[in-house]
């Protein structure tokens, strides 16, 4: 097998054990939000901050354009899922509780494992300029359903300024700039975290995973599928081919393109009181599909 099949089948299967252990009640869904809790909080943070601190700064003027590529894929994929719903006469909360799965993907809780399973820390650290994205957007339709739904901008602002992974890549990339070290003990306890990132993430996946949402949401999980998983991708394509990228630059935009639906998808959903039960079931049953699509994508690249 090569290295590509050995990251996916290695992925798939650390899912597969979340969803055993659920199905042997030995966890259960109610452990989700826990352990997403210690993945968000500390393991991922440690992750991103760890990859930044040691990284070769005199790339960041060549990294800079890949948000971008997600910014624009996202945008086009919206605007254009907008009108379609529109036209097919669906009312402003249903709307953008489908709106929200589509334009924010999962570029960091799935794309971080993906990348580098894939294509090593050089992939990682494109992956993380990927998220700085996926954060602009999350942002920017926070702003955007607190003028539509309600609420305060201040809350919204809130949310983004006490996030940790931000505060990762602040942090990550103000002490390498600044060249201060961490102390070898700061080091080892940072890389230990990090490193139970990725498994922590795919058995909190294979926890969530519940297929009767495909019989609720039949339709709308259709054509979330269909432009998350296929057409944002797409765009992610048309963008790096205009923009001349090239290598992995290339390469991870786009796989950081064909991700799923994310978490943060969700946390909108809940807090502007969107149908956040369709929300769910669209991410969770995209995630599925795209243990198919993205091995595809990828292979093909």
């Amino acid at each position: 097998m090569n290295e590509i099949e050995v990251t996916i089948l290695s992925i798939i299967l650390m899912i597969a054990i979340g969803y055993v252990l659920k199905r042997i009640d030995f966890l259960s869904e109610k452990d989700i939000n826990p352990l997403n809790k210690i993945v968000m909080n500390i393991l991922l943070p440690c992750m991103i901050f760890s990859a930044l601190f040691s990284s070769d700064l005199s790339l960041i003027p060549k990294l800079g354009i890949l948000p971008v590529v997600i910014l624009i894929s996202s945008f086009v994929t919206g605007v254009i899922s907008f009108f379609i719903l529109k036209r097919l006469g669906y009312d402003d909360k249903k709307l953008w509780s489908v709106l929200v799965t589509v334009m924010i993907a999962n570029t960091a809780f799935m794309g971080y494992p993906v990348t580098l399973g894939i294509f090593g820390q050089d992939g990682f650290l494109r992956a993380i300029f990927c998220d700085i994205a996926t954060m602009c957007i999350f942002l920017i339709l926070s702003f955007v359903l607190v003028i539509k739904f309600g609420g305060t901008v201040k809350k919204a602002i809130r949310k983004i300024a006490l996030f940790p992974p931000l505060w990762a890549i602040i942090l990550g990339l103000g002490l390498n700039i600044l060249n201060i070290p961490i102390g070898p003990v700061f080091d080892n306890v940072i890389n230990y975290l990090g490193d139970g990132a990725i498994p922590l993430i795919m058995i909190s996946l294979g926890l969530s995973i519940d297929l009767s949402g495909l019989s609720r949401s039949k339709a709308m999980i259709g054509f979330t599928s269909i432009m998350k998983l296929l057409f944002f991708p797409f765009i992610a394509f048309v963008a790096v081919s205009f923009l001349g990228l090239l290598n992995l630059e290339y390469t991870v935009s786009i796989v950081e393109a064909a991700m799923p639906s994310g978490m943060l998808s969700l946390l909108l959903s809940i807090t502007y009181n969107l149908d956040y039960e369709l929300t769910s079931d669209c991410i969770l049953i995209n995630t599925v599909i795209s243990l198919i699509t993205l091995p595809i994508i990828i292979m093909i690249l």
